[in-house]
């Protein structure tokens, strides 16, 4: 390939041009050459924005309210020469904006990691092979299969197309999708105009061809004018903006207050400014739920992080709160439910029923009928049967270590290892037939057609497809013993019943000699005019992880529902095996058609099986089971999936044979394909919530608990039970250890049991009110009771308050321990050791107050006198007590609110 310092203009020259131009090799480059042409052109991937400059992202955490009345009060106290007081506000300060620096790092790495797997794929022809490699991998003259629902991944000048259209609109602004053909167009063509080319990020909406790359990267039209859009959303979700939204106004209202006191203090109560002035401040930073947004954040990354290790993909935040209320799943059958590891196992023709040995893909096994070896020269139908799975189709079988594996499609593929079996002559039979033209498979017609041409002269169209579809097209069939006669429908309808019973996937075949100099097929050259071969049955094994994950769902009541394009018998067949509820009962397609909305809503509630139905009947059947007031998730793959997977509460792509348009229009991204997978995102789904729901939890009532003690003290016009720079120092040291340390809490026993949560159920409910009070309440007990005890004992007022501040952080221990399990008892071994997080936050709180409560340079500094043994003791039985009321309260509630699904009560 020789250096061009100006390049053709690709779309106004003519296919074998621009072939010649880049490759003069149809059957793609070769590695070496990829690996020279990447080295020279870099990757195919566009110039990542800019990140935030790391000291205007650190100094941003300065923007808070709080911080502002902070720093604010660090100029009144340094004003008042109170230079510990000054010392201890802005170290909570510079200490809450670097906690929220670090998380929010964290959580932009959880991000950037899911970025990087939703790295979209594609197929290309190398050394004559088609293979899947990442987009990014691409090079100027390799040629790139294109089909509906891709996202087309460089600039491609097209050298095949079939009924191509794509979507240009975030280039040209146009929504319609634009025809595409292979035919130049002149040179100053508009960009929307440019018919022979697709452009990188645009979407193809229909149709198949294959493509010649012509510009990779920044070089690309796209690449040009902008920067590619971020697949992933930002890290927040309504639920957190709700609970920012509600800490702003929480700290306005607080503020009030504490002006409020500030006033009644100095007017009424005639206290000191300066000492009045510390308590305000310290008031309102106990109140003030300052760090709750940013460990709400850090929750969601952990979860995101969490769902990718369990293989699914989170591409939009809201869908996690969704998740805990999904109450109907509606899922795929192929490669979803079953290991999409397709194999034929039968073949009926006319008079007979053949069966199928093998293993996997492997083109290897023998054809028997009645017990003996079926051969080729006996059995003239075989052959028809592999010409027509070996030619009418797309995928590749490849050797590897594990074995073979199929590049395409795996019925496809089994299809192919068929052929391999009948002809015995490995992966590529009938290499000497050539495509001259194809009729891609769609799902409305729900059949494929290709046209070969023989070195010797022949030439045929073969048709594959759903059974019904291809017996539609044809006007006679093969007869037992050669020789065509009448097509009896009715005779293959009851095949048809026959293999699907035993739980096969059956397809049609179909062949019409044509005369040599055919080139082109189209639907005229099918209708009525081709001879009916026979039915080919495939068997796709359930998964054995999906028959547990379907009853794992019916226990957390969520129902399954299976929608399929398979024929009505192998859909009952395969739900009875993986345990789907009511698989006696099954509707197809057609049944709905029949049904009017109101008759559809009833009857998609009480069926679990859906057969023969097309991603029309999908979109409806999500809005039928949205007007009973259900949560749906619904799987899809292919670009007609997208408006179900839009409509659906959480739609999920599959991401191995998901086409792009389906995965832009989901909120998760399946990386396995597994039914598994998806009862996994529930689990983790849950998990996050009831995470987030501990979080403010434990948040709010030790915040109400701290500033009570201040509040009745201020009121009460006595000397405060723990003074302001205390107050202080414990809001940092707990937020920053234990509040954080709940956000990486596992998953509690009997998450998959409990039903699905109200849709739109509060978060704020009368029950987290009920539990802000009295936890509040019991804290303000028992830490004015320490501090009484303390000066009836005749203690210092030093040592009353550095009682009173360690019982007020040992309450907030035990209160840390109650919370990690707000569905069950906390008074289990598994609850008490608790996880490495939590004890690594115990352990740091405890060993800085033993350093403030015993270290004579921190004594000075926060007024602290050092705590007898006994009276340690003391602090940590009122702890005890505190834990064993609230654990009490807890199973009084728990055993009245939800006795059915409790997991002690099961």
């Amino acid at each position: 390939m020789t250096e061009r310092r100006t390049p053709p203009l690709y779309h106004a020259i003519c296919a074998e041009d621009a072939l010649q131009a880049l490759t003069s090799k149809k059957e793609g480059l070769g590695a070496d050459e990829v690996v020279r042409r990447r080295d020279e052109c870099g990757l195919n991937r566009l110039p990542e924005p800019p990140k935030p400059n790391p000291v205007l992202r650190f100094l941003s955490h300065f923007h808070n309210v709080l911080i502002y009345v902070l720093i604010a009060s660090a100029v009144v106290t340094a004003a008042l020469q109170h230079w510990v007081d000054t010392g201890v506000i802005l170290a909570v300060v510079i200490a809450n904006a670097v906690i929220g620096f670090i998380q929010e790092g964290r959580a932009e790495q959880a991000m950037d990691a899911i970025r990087g797997m939703l790295a979209p794929r594609s197929a290309v022809l190398r050394d004559g092979l088609r293979v899947s490699v990442d987009a990014a991998d691409l090079v100027p003259g390799d040629i790139v299969l294109i089909e509906a629902g891709d996202r087309v991944p460089a600039d491609l000048r097209l050298i095949q197309s079939r009924g191509l259209r794509a979507e240009e609109a975030i280039l040209t602004g146009e929504s319609v999708p634009v025809e595409k053909d292979v035919a130049p167009v002149a040179e100053n063509a508009a960009l929307g105009d440019r018919t022979s080319m697709l452009f990188s990020g645009t979407l193809v909406a229909a149709g198949a061809g294959r493509g010649l790359v012509v510009a990779t990267g920044a070089v690309t039209q796209i690449g040009q004018i902008s920067g590619m859009l971020g697949k992933v959303e930002t890290l927040t979700t309504p639920l957190v903006a709700q609970i920012d939204h509600f800490a702003r106004w929480l700290t306005v209202f607080i503020l009030i207050v504490a002006a409020s006191l500030l006033v009644y203090g100095y007017f009424v109560g005639h206290m000191p400014f300066p000492d009045l002035f510390i308590a305000v401040v310290g008031l309102s930073v106990a109140a003030i739920p300052e760090g709750l947004p940013a460990v709400l954040t850090i929750t969601l990354a952990v979860g995101v992080r969490a769902m990718a290790q369990r293989n699914v993909i989170v591409r939009r935040l809201p869908a996690i709160e969704t998740l805990g209320s999904v109450s109907v799943i509606c899922s795929d059958k192929t490669g979803t439910l079953t290991r999409n590891e397709m194999m034929v196992a039968s073949l009926a023709d006319a008079g007979r029923v053949y069966s199928v040995d093998g293993n996997g893909y492997a083109p290897e096994g023998a054809v028997r009928w009645n017990e003996a070896d079926a051969h080729p020269d006996e059995h003239a139908v075989l052959l028809e049967f592999a010409r027509a799975a070996g030619l009418c189709n797309d995928a590749m079988l490849e050797t590897h270590e594990a074995g073979w594996r199929v590049e395409g499609d795996p019925m496809e593929g089994a299809l192919m290892a068929l052929a391999g079996k009948i002809t015995r002559a490995g992966k590529a039979p009938f290499h000497q037939w050539t495509r001259i033209d194809a009729i891609p498979f769609d799902a409305v017609h729900r059949y494929m057609a290709t046209l070969h041409h023989e070195d010797a002269g022949l030439s045929r169209i073969h048709v594959k497809g759903a059974p019904e579809a291809v017996l539609a097209l044809c006007g006679n069939q093969r007869a037992a013993h050669g020789g065509v006669e009448p097509l009896d429908v009715v005779y293959w309808n009851d095949k048809v019943e026959d293999l699907a019973g035993e739980g096969h996937r059956v397809i049609a075949v179909a062949v019409r000699n044509m005369s040599e100099g055919h080139r082109d097929l189209t639907t005229v050259d099918l209708k009525g005019q081709i001879t009916f071969i026979g039915l080919i049955g495939l068997i796709d094994p359930p998964r054995a992880e999906a028959i547990a994950a379907v009853a794992e769902c019916h226990q957390a009541g969520i129902r399954v529902k299976m929608i399929t394009g398979d024929h009505a018998a192998t859909a009952r067949a395969i739900a009875g095996m993986i345990g789907l509820k009511n698989h006696d009962r099954v509707l197809t397609g057609a049944d709905l058609e029949a049904m009017d909305d109101a008759v559809l809503a009833e009857a998609a509630v009480q069926t679990d099986i859906f057969a023969r139905t097309s991603p029309a009947h999908k979109l409806r059947l999500v809005t039928a089971l949205q007007a009973r007031g259900l949560t749906v998730a619904m799987t899809g793959d292919g670009v007609n999936d997208a408006p179900a997977l839009k409509r659906a509460d959480a739609g999920i792509a599959m991401g191995q044979k998901g086409s792009e348009a389906a995965k832009e229009a989901a909120e998760f991204v399946l990386v396995d394909d597994n039914f598994a997978s998806i009862a996994a995102a529930v689990h983790e789904g849950r998990t996050v919530y009831d995470n987030i729901k501990k979080v403010i939890s434990w948040t709010l009532p030790t915040n109400a608990g701290e500033a009570m003690t201040i509040i009745v003290a201020l009121f009460a016009g006595m000397a405060l039970p723990v003074t302001a720079v205390q107050i202080l120092w414990v809001n940092l040291i707990t937020a920053v250890t234990l509040g954080l340390a709940l956000a990486f809490e596992p998953s509690e026993p009997g998450t998959m049991l409990r039903p699905p949560r109200p849709r739109n159920e509060p978060l704020l409910k009368g029950g987290l009110i009920w539990h802000i009070v009295f936890v509040s309440m019991l804290f303000l007990t028992a830490v004015f009771g320490m501090y009484f005890y303390a000066i009836d004992r005749g203690y210092s007022e030093a040592l009353a308050q550095t009682i009173a501040m360690n019982t007020l952080v040992v309450l907030e221990i035990f209160h840390l321990f109650f919370i990690r399990n707000i569905y069950s008892t906390s008074l289990t071994w598994a609850a008490a050791t608790g996880t490495r997080v939590v004890w690594l936050s115990v352990i740091s709180v405890t060993a800085a107050q033993f350093a403030i409560t015993y270290l004579p340079p921190l004594q000075t500094i926060f007024g602290t006198q050092a705590v007898s043994w006994r009276d340690g003791l003391l602090i940590v039985a009122v702890g005890a007590v505190f834990f064993a009321l609230i654990e009490t309260e807890k199973r009084m509630r728990l055993i009245f609110s939800a006795p059915n699904w409790h997991p002690r009560g099961r």
